[in-house]
């Protein structure tokens, strides 16, 4: 691992299917993430290379996560989301050096005070 306790993975993927996207980041472990809306530019060259139809109207998936699931999330958008689905997307991954606005210190009380009760 190189140090950072966080990545952003973004999901890039075909409108519609954003909610693919975030169904299988959860299911490996992800807590949530922001959608944009985006627009495509890829020219008749790449569709040929990919061999698929590029859909202009696109969808953009960015999901923090700690870094040591990271792995496992890209490996489910790619089962659930990735090139050979009807989301025909594409997923990267960028090293977080730092984050604010996280409140892991809450998810910890909740589960103590869960076993007090």
């Amino acid at each position: 691992m190189s140090g950072f306790n966080h990545e952003v993975i973004f999901c890039i993927v075909n409108a519609g299917f954003s909610e693919a996207v975030m169904d299988a980041a959860k299911e490996a472990g992800a807590r949530g993430g922001t959608i944009l809306n985006a627009r495509g530019t890829a020219n008749k060259e790449a569709e040929s290379l990919f061999h698929i139809a590029i859909q202009p109207e696109k969808e953009i998936v960015m999901i923090l996560v700690d870094a040591k699931i990271k792995d496992d999330v890209l490996h489910a958008l790619y089962q659930k989301a990735g090139l050979d689905t009807m989301g025909q997307g594409i997923a990267f991954s960028l090293p977080v050096d730092n984050v604010v606005g996280l409140t892991p210190w809450k998810e910890r009380l909740t589960q103590k005070m869960a076993t007090v009760e």
